[in-house]
């Protein structure tokens, strides 16, 4: 049998996981009606030494004009509507699981992020968006004058 060195926190580390699982899914389309849907989707953000990107899912666009993306006071907001065309009668429908109707996801960006020549496309049901990083966030190595 192993023994565990006792971590009085450790109850907390999986309370914190939940969290992050709860606050992470879809929980707001529990609260919408049938005829106004609202969807967050789901966002991955990493950086490379030049740039920020932020990888939004977004299956089923069919026009750039469906989707919109806003900064403004270093806040990103991805906006649009997904529309699906339904060819089956509702009495024929046995299940119904894929997204459509109005979605919006916002995220704060990085002090360092520059909102000027954001790049955006999208490829495969992704939307990925290029945001440049800021030169004069750069760090600076002070000279030390010893007496």
């Amino acid at each position: 049998m192993a023994l565990i060195p006792y971590d009085p926190f450790r109850h907390l580390e999986s309370i914190r996981r939940d969290m992050n699982r709860f606050f992470a899914s879809d929980f707001p389309s529990l609260f919408t009606h049938m005829d106004e849907q609202h969807w967050m989707p789901r966002i991955d953000m990493h950086e490379t030494e030049n740039e920020y990107v932020v990888s939004c899912d977004l299956p089923g666009l069919e026009r750039k004009e469906d989707v919109h993306i806003d900064v403004q006071n270093n806040m990103l907001t991805i906006s649009g509507t997904i529309q699906r065309h339904h060819d089956v009668r509702e009495e024929q429908m046995h299940r119904r699981e894929r997204f459509f109707g109005r979605f919006q996801r916002s995220i704060t960006l990085p002090a360092d992020a520059a909102t000027e020549n954001i790049r955006a496309t999208y490829k495969n049901g992704v939307l990925d968006i290029h945001i440049p990083k800021t030169t004069t966030g750069t760090k600076k190595r002070v000279d030390i004058e010893f007496h």
